[in-house]
């Protein structure tokens, strides 16, 4: 199965963060903890380059809890400042006014030297579609926030919410596009549903979904479907089994895969199965989780 994404939209959305990645001092980017590596964009180093940079791993209450702290650890060796949320809950939020100013420290010991005071830290939120990142500006922000209106040198008619006397926030936020060289990129996208189900072969994306489960988390498998891992057994047949333990039987009791499928897919993708990641900063640690 081939996934693709927009790719007519990368040129415009690249270019505008161009243009407004000049305005602002710290760089928020916002991933889906269960797939760091697959839900950011290459490109926002490039483009983030000399600016403070702040990684929410969003999602975290769905995501496994150990990996979570391997990739916290991993991009924080890489230099990011790194805050496990829900955007949704508000889980985490409270501590990210404090590290966006220690992130832009020297930033601000720059313009107090300069004898410019108290001038509120400017950040812009970055993220693909799907990650939760109006979600987190909506949180971040609050109800009380007010836009300040077109500032001295800021191109006419940006618009700056003002989150306290602190921070101000680009209210354009960058939408960035995931990177498809590698499919199974787009392979966790899908299985997240960031990839329009109507397009894909769902059956399909299922058998590699209960693959990667009976392999990496067993024992979600076991709790949900009584399904006990052994060596060698094909990614149809997983479905089948998860049909059969659900009751998804076509005429002559035979396994109705497709409906499983999207059974399988539904109780992933809303945390019925626990927490999982679908990726591992380092291969070798792939193995072990959920037990």
């Amino acid at each position: 199965m081939n996934y693709q994404w927009y790719p007519g939209h990368m040129t415009k959305a690249k270019r505008m963060m161009e243009e407004n990645i000049k305005l602002i001092d710290i760089v928020i980017e916002v991933l889906d903890a269960r797939i760091p590596f697959s839900s950011r964009n290459p490109d926002i180093d490039m483009l983030g380059k000399n600016k403070s940079r702040l990684i929410l791993l969003n999602k975290s209450d769905l995501a496994d809890e150990k990996v979570n702290k391997l990739w916290k650890e991993w991009f924080e060796e890489q230099g990011y400042f790194v805050v496990e949320v829900n955007a949704r809950s508000g889980m985490g939020i409270r501590p990210i006014n404090a590290i966006v100013k220690e992130a832009c420290k020297e930033k601000i010991e720059r313009d107090r030297k300069r004898g410019i005071l108290n001038r509120p830290v400017r950040a812009m939120v970055v993220g693909i579609p799907n990650v939760g990142k109006s979600t987190f500006i909506n949180t971040f922000a609050g109800r009380a926030c007010a836009k300040t209106g077109n500032k001295p040198g800021v191109t006419k008619g940006k618009q700056w919410i003002r989150l306290n006397k602190q921070v101000e926030l680009l209210d354009t936020p960058g939408i960035l596009w995931p990177k498809f060289d590698d499919q199974q990129v787009g392979l966790r996208l899908a299985m997240l549903g960031s990839v329009n189900d109507e397009i894909l072969n769902l059956e399909e994306l299922a058998c590699e979904l209960g693959e990667f489960l009976e392999k990496n988390f067993p024992k979600a498998m076991e709790e949900r479907y009584h399904i006990v891992p052994e060596e060698g057994r094909r990614k149809e047949e997983i479905l089948a089994l998860v049909a059969k333990e659900r009751g998804c039987l076509a005429k002559g009791g035979e396994a109705d895969t497709a409906r499983a499928a999207g059974l399988l897919l539904d109780d992933f993708r809303s945390g019925r199965l626990g927490r999982i990641t679908l990726e591992f900063p380092e291969p070798e640690k792939e193995v072990q989780h959920g037990e």
